[in-house]
């Protein structure tokens, strides 16, 4: 198995090592393989979940979103709990993006006004 050391696992998902070992303290993601020195030794599965965890923290979710969403997948859930869950946040996720819609019609209007 291939494992990526810290910086290796932070360049390639584009976080910092602080945001690694944040992710890992808050259950995001891990745990975190450990080489026989002690040293963090991240797979593939990892750079999977750093990336998901991105990717939602970028769209807005908050540690408290992103350890629920995890508990739902890592624990003994059926589907269609899972799907209820993603779907909840899919809709507080829409309704953000149409709020920026707004106000981004809001701002081209000012601009035009102004401009």
């Amino acid at each position: 198995m291939t494992t990526l050391t810290p910086a290796a696992a932070a360049e390639r998902t584009g976080v910092s090592l602080d945001t690694l070992r944040y992710y890992e303290r808050e259950g995001l993601i891990g745990p975190v393989r450990r080489s026989a020195g002690g040293h963090r030794e991240y797979t593939e599965d990892d750079v999977f979940w750093i990336g998901l965890v991105t990717c939602f923290r970028e769209a807005g979710l908050g540690i408290a979103d992103l350890r629920q969403f995890v508990a739902v997948l890592r624990a003994e859930h059926t589907p269609q709990e899972r799907v209820a869950f993603l779907r909840e946040r899919r809709g507080a996720l829409e309704e953000r993006v149409a709020a920026l819609r707004k106000a981004i019609r809001v701002l081209d209007e000012k601009i035009a006004y102004y401009g």
